[in-house]
């Protein structure tokens, strides 16, 4: 699989909450867990269930940094 986006974290899915037109997908990444919002449609053409290992793909314009 290409892709133009550079930022691509692999990670294992922890939790998918479906819904009527979203679902919620979890990924753990690292120590970290990052939310995506995806169209049902797509995360049952897909099967995402609990445990597969996918890659998290941010395109974005903005990024922020904070550090304290």
């Amino acid at each position: 699989m290409q892709m133009s986006a550079r930022n691509q974290l692999p990670g294992r899915i922890k939790k998918v909450k479906v819904g009527n037109v979203m679902t919620e997908v979890i990924v753990q990444v690292g120590r970290q867990e990052l939310v995506a919002a995806i169209t049902s449609g797509s995360a049952k053409r897909m099967k995402l269930k609990i445990g597969d290992q996918v890659f998290a793909i941010i395109k974005a314009t903005e990024v922020m940094i904070a550090k304290e």
